[in-house]
Parts: C-alpha cells; sequence; structure tokens
C-alpha cells in the first residue's frame, strides 16, 4: 500500500526533519496569528515523516507546535494590546465571553476541544479579566494535551497495524477529531443562540 511516511521521506530525504519541525512550526504560528490551518492533519502529516514514527521527532514536533502556539498568540496580544478598539467591541466580547461554558482562562483548555474563541490571543488581549500568563498556561497546556494524545494514538496505531493501515486510521483518528470539534463548536454556538432568544 502507498505510505505517505516513505513518500515525504523519498522527496525531501534522511536530512529534512528540522525542515519538518520548521513547517509544522510555520502552520501553527499561522493558526494562532492569521488565520485557521487545521493544524492537526499538517502535525499528523508531520509525524509521518519517519515510519514507524519516532517518539523523539514527534516529540519535537510537540514542541514546535506549542512554541508557534505560544510566540504566534503572544505577538496578536500585543498587536491588540496597543491598537485602539473601541468599547462596543469590548462590551460585546464581554456578553459572549459570559455565555461560554467557562468565563475565565479555563476557556481557552476547554477551546480545544470546541473552538469557541477564534484568535486567542486577541480575546486574552480584550477580556480585561483574563490575565496574560494564566491564559498563555492553557493555551500551552491544551496544545501539549490534544497533539500529545494525536502523537500517542498514531503510534499505538504504527504498533498495532501494518504501515498503510495505520497512516490511514490515524488520518482518519484526526479527521474524527476534527469532526467532533467542529460539532461541539456548533452546538455550543446553537445552545448560544437559544439563551440569547430567551434573554
Amino acid at each position: 500500500m502507498f505510505g505517505l511516511g516513505d513518500w515525504m521521506y523519498n522527496v525531501l530525504g534522511p536530512d529534512s526533519a528540522f525542515l519538518v519541525v520548521i513547517f509544522v512550526f510555520l502552520i501553527f504560528f499561522i493558526d494562532a496569528l492569521v488565520f485557521p490551518t487545521l493544524p492537526e492533519l499538517f502535525f499528523i502529516l508531520g509525524l509521518m515523516y519517519y515510519d514507524p514514527i519516532s517518539l523523539t521527532f514527534g516529540v519535537q514536533l510537540l514542541i514546535a507546535a506549542a512554541v508557534a502556539e505560544i510566540v504566534g498568540s503572544l505577538i496578536l496580544y500585543y498587536v491588540v494590546k496597543r491598537a485602539r478598539i473601541p468599547g462596543r467591541i469590548r462590551r460585546i466580547l464581554d456578553k459572549y465571553v459570559n455565555l461560554l461554558i467557562c468565563k475565565d482562562e479555563r476557556m481557552l483548555l476547554l477551546n480545544r476541544i470546541a473552538p469557541m474563541i477564534p484568535y486567542s490571543g486577541a480575546f486574552v488581549a480584550l477580556i480585561d479579566s483574563w490575565k496574560l500568563p494564566k491564559s498563555m498556561f492553557y493555551i500551552t497546556l491544551g496544545c501539549l494535551l490534544k497533539y500529545g494524545v494525536i502523537m500517542l494514538m498514531s503510534g499505538f496505531f504504527f504498533i498495532y497495524f501494518s504501515s498503510g493501515d495505520a497512516q490511514t486510521y490515524t488520518i482518519l483518528f484526526v479527521l474524527i477529531v476534527i469532526a467532533v470539534s467542529l460539532m461541539a463548536a456548533f452546538l455550543r454556538k446553537r445552545k448560544e443562540g437559544v439563551t440569547n432568544e430567551n434573554c
């Protein structure tokens, strides 16, 4: 069966692991700062550079993803902090936060399961009650937990299945994670809409 990892290895060569790490870093950086990029898929593609998946390389990708999230979020935080944002926008965001499951920085951790807060760095800058260190902690923890689980599941598939099947199951697992996240966000937004109508 076609091996994506073998293909990447042949195209990039055996000495391109650093380029893969940089690529994953840039994807997560863009996702945190500019626009959504479905980083889950790119993370898993990066993992497949080695077949079977290398734990050491996986940890490097995990660190790159977390650092990129922090850097992207911090840049966005400071850009928004220095910008002149109308008070009306802040009041709207405050009302929005009051509708969320968690009204404090812990929502940034839940955001990994049900993405309800786009551009986390901007949100942290605009919500006065949210503190930067605590927010960065939850952003980092959420990143490490989510992508750590994806990495461990990938390793599990490669241990118990053939290489081609493991790649297929890993990609399906990531697609299911994305679908569940989108569904959870949709249901939460729908619930918020009903709450607003009742107010």
